[in-house]
């Protein structure tokens, strides 16, 4: 019963989606020739999301017609065979396995205590440090594995042509999760901005400094705060400190069904049977035919 409820709690469409048409995705071709490196692509996946990504990354170089650098981050749960099958279709990206980031990331952070731990405990940590650490473009699209495109998000590519407005820029949240309430942060640092989402934006490499970070993390309760709204917290401060605006509404996290002629939506845990219901739906007569 449990099983079938898993299988099926979202609906027929959803199950049918999700498991018969996403898989689909693996016998459609290679995306070819990566080589703007105006800014590079770089998105953490796991073992239940890669698949997800193979949508999220044809989707985005189909719609947008750029071809920017691409590494893909595996976390420790990501198998051999998916990391084999990621560079077949992505032949021109990087894809870093968790031992080959572990190798290279952490010895650089023996000097500050607190990014090193957090680093070492949350794999989550790796969209901050190592994102930084393997950047080879000018600056980091940042990336989830729960994105789909149906068009071009010229909201976000205007941004990485205005070179003289140097700031971060995120899509924007349902509402404020941070691993530390709003009002404290204030408390320590004066305006920090809410909203924050870190799925989906362009972040800049020297505003993730070290010594900001290692700053950051040593707030009471950081640390200890929710597993999943730590890196988003701190992308979230680096950017108050830097320079910071949100996407337009249209690219916000909402939680109800449609798309209403919007560019690009970010499938979240609470929406994400809609990822295959609503958005593998729309777009698999485009990318798989």
């Amino acid at each position: 019963m449990l099983r079938l409820r898993a299988r099926f709690g979202h609906g027929v469409q959803a199950f049918y989606f999700r498991d018969i048409v996403r898989p689909r995705i693996l016998g459609t071709p290679p995306v070819g020739r990566l080589d703007d490196d105006s800014a590079e692509i770089h998105v953490l996946t796991s073992q239940t999301d890669w698949i997800n990504l193979v949508w999220t990354l044809k989707s985005f170089y189909a719609e947008s017609s750029r071809r920017f650098l691409l590494s893909i981050h595996g976390d420790p749960t990501l198998p051999d065979d998916a990391a084999r099958q990621l560079r077949n279709h992505f032949p021109e990206a990087r894809v870093i396995t968790s031992s080959e980031a572990d190798d290279a990331v952490l010895p650089t952070l023996r000097e500050h205590p607190n990014c090193y731990a957090f680093r070492s405990r949350n794999a989550l940590a790796r969209k901050i440090f190592d994102f930084r650490h393997f950047l080879r473009g000018q600056r980091i699209a940042l990336f989830d594995s729960d994105l789909l495109f149906f068009s071009a998000p010229a909201a976000w590519l205007a941004h990485l042509e205005r070179r003289a407005a140097k700031v971060n820029v995120f899509n924007g949240d349902v509402s404020t999760a941070y691993a530390v309430p709003l009002e404290k942060l204030h408390e320590h640092f004066g305006e920090v901005i809410g909203d924050v989402n870190s799925g989906f934006g362009i972040v800049y490499p020297e505003s993730l400094r070290l010594d900001w970070l290692e700053e950051f993390l040593s707030i009471p309760g950081m640390l200890g705060g929710h597993f999943w709204r730590i890196e988003q917290t701190l992308f979230a401060l680096c950017s108050a400190r830097f320079g910071v605006v949100l996407l337009p509404e249209d690219y916000r996290v909402y939680l109800e069904p449609g798309l209403d002629g919007r560019p690009f939506r970010h499938y979240v845990g609470a929406v994400r049977h809609l990822m295959y219901s609503e958005g593998m739906r729309a777009l698999a007569p485009r990318l798989l035919t």
